[in-house]
């Protein structure tokens, strides 16, 4: 199970942290992303982490202003967000990836989601 939190309404330029719990079997969460959809529009990949040596990757829109990590103690993946801008206004997916590739394809499990709003 797939738990997500810290959604909300910021200011443009503004910050906002998410936070994935996971719960359950852990032996395939490898791989852990964050997808978002915003109105409109499809689901799409932004940042993945895996979870054994840490690699990350990012979307070209959110590079340098996002970053994921992961507390493994906890079972949590975040995701830091900053400089916000209103085009990044979505629902925000807590995701298990196999293989560990930032597509659609290749998500086995999703959260149920979070909303940011950015005016």
């Amino acid at each position: 199970q797939l738990v997500e939190s810290g959604g909300g309404s910021v200011q443009a330029g503004g910050s906002l942290r998410l936070s994935c719990a996971a719960s359950g079997y852990t032996y395939y969460r490898n791989c852990m992303a964050w997808f978002r959809q915003a109105p409109g529009k499809e689901r799409g990949g932004v940042a993945r982490i895996a979870t054994g040596s840490g690699n990350t990757y990012y979307a070209d829109s959110v590079k340098g202003r996002f970053t994921i990590s992961q507390d493994n103690a906890k079972n949590t993946v975040y995701l830091q967000m900053s400089s916000l801008t209103p085009e990044d206004t979505a629902v925000y997916y807590c995701v298990i990836l196999n293989p560990c590739s930032l597509s659609l394809a290749s998500v086995n499990q999703w959260g149920q989601g979070t909303q940011v709003t950015v005016s």
